[in-house]
């Protein structure tokens, strides 16, 4: 068994497969055309695919990956996994591995990817938002906000007038009741010369 795992076992076999299927392909074509040659060239290739998938049907599968190696027992439907590399101090295994753990971690995984089928859902409904007169809504609203620091500029200097006529009527009134003593003071001084 251990030439079917070999790398040449499997180059030589992906090869076969391509090349049958290839024959297959050019046969088909021939037999489209009513070429004399499609007719033996399909059934070559499909003779070769066929002999090719009763092949693989009897070898199964191919593990390319050997986990149990590095984590032995990881094959087991229940068992306590510990890495090789790990050093446990001729402890038992800290961390477990089975059915229940497998189950909440999916479970766990599985809100996850809930949640963000959720959120790709808010995004996919974002993009069929029709943004085709957003660029003349953002126009008008510069337009409004420019002509509201315009007004807004024109009320503080109007602001800054009614101050300096605030204080320049305060100095009026205040040298109106300074006129008004001195008027009284004349008058007095007239009324006692009387």
């Amino acid at each position: 068994m251990s030439f079917f795992k070999s790398p040449a076992f499997k180059y030589g076999k992906n090869l076969v497969i391509g090349l049958g299927a290839s024959v297959v392909m050019i046969g088909a074509l021939g037999k489209i055309n009513s070429e004399p040659w499609g007719g033996p060239a399909i059934t070559a290739g499909l003779l070769v695919e066929a002999f090719l998938f009763a092949m693989l049907g009897i070898l199964g599968p191919e593990k390319d990956y050997y986990w149990e190696k590095l984590y032995p027992g990881l094959d087991e439907y229940t068992s306590y996994i510990t890495p090789l590399t790990a050093d446990t101090g001729g402890k038992a295994p800290s961390r477990s591995l089975n059915a229940e753990t497998v189950e909440k971690s999916l479970g766990g995984m599985l809100s996850e990817l809930q949640s963000m089928s959720k959120s790709l859902g808010s995004l996919k409904a974002l993009q069929e938002v029709d943004f085709s007169q957003t660029g003349e809504q953002l126009k008008t609203m510069n337009n409004f906000y420019s002509r509201m620091n315009d007004a807004m500029a024109m009320l503080n200097a109007s602001v800054e007038d009614t101050k300096q006529y605030q204080a320049q009527m305060a100095q009026l009134s205040k040298n109106l009741s300074s006129l008004n003593a001195v008027y009284g003071n004349v008058l007095s001084a007239y009324q006692v010369k009387a």
